[in-house]
């Protein structure tokens, strides 16, 4: 299974699936057609599935024009989306699977930005290679999404559940917000070198017009405010030494950052 990367809207990632064997393709959620239908082009490959982790219009908003297109497509999305999620057609909870080609993806229930997010993890299939997250507006490169419809304490069970994967994860999160989530958590964990380093690199990408998606887990999990809410420089800033309440602390922070 290849990834890859399509840009649209103002800084949404798009990610298409492809599978060269059967030369099929799947999508993540699909903010708009138009990308995903150059690729397909470009790879001559049939879209057998939409994979949508919330129901955002900056993440459903291609659905119907690539339904139109491709009338055999699945459309899978959260359980509790029902009727949010335009031709939604599967219902999803945490612990289900689906399957792409010859992979097949385990269900996470990750409410918190949304009342009904869902993720999907690809695990490795060799213990070389990477597994992959497709997270939607859950965990961003260096920080995580606002909380619309859920608490603070969804969150950080949602985020737990991220966090217990294994650190060569690839990060697939559905926006380029990396450079601004690291100037706010330099602001609570500024004493953190590896996220001073991180800085430095994600800048100097950015300078020069480079994505920063995918990241690491594992570096998330030492440089991302909002998945070290145990750690004591963080308490410190959010002034608790409760783990939900640093959490709520410190995303109202970046919410007036």
């Amino acid at each position: 299974m290849r990834v890859f990367r399509l840009e649209a809207l103002s800084d949404n990632y798009i990610f298409l699936l492809h599978n060269s064997q059967e030369n099929i393709a799947a999508v993540v959620d699909p903010a708009e057609a138009e990308p995903v239908l150059h690729k397909l082009a470009e790879l001559n490959a049939e879209l057998v599935a939409i994979f949508n982790t919330h129901h955002h219009h900056d993440h459903v908003g291609g659905n119907q024009q690539l339904m139109q297109r491709f009338p055999k497509l699945t459309v899978y999305g959260g359980a509790e989306d029902k009727g949010r999620i335009p031709g939604q057609q599967v219902f999803l909870q945490q612990g289900d699977r689906v399957s792409f080609g010859d992979r097949i993806a385990e269900v996470i229930f990750v409410p918190g930005h949304t009342r009904a997010h869902i993720a999907y993890y690809f695990p490795p299939q060799t213990a070389d290679e990477p597994g992959d997250l497709f997270c939607g507006d859950t965990l961003f490169a260096g920080g995580c999404g606002r909380l619309f419809e859920g608490s603070p304490t969804q969150m950080v069970s949602s985020l737990e559940k991220i966090r217990s994967l294994p650190d060569n994860t690839r990060v697939w999160c559905a926006h380029e917000y990396t450079l601004k989530n690291l100037q706010f958590a330099l602001t609570v964990d500024g004493e953190n070198t590896d996220l001073q380093q991180r800085y430095a690199e994600v800048k100097t990408f950015r300078d020069q017009g480079k994505a920063t998606v995918p990241s690491l887990l594992g570096v998330e999990k030492r440089t991302n405010p909002f998945l070290r809410w145990e750690q004591p420089s963080l308490q410190a800033a959010a002034k608790s030494n409760d783990a939900v309440q640093t959490f709520a602390r410190i995303r109202g922070m970046k919410d007036r950052f």
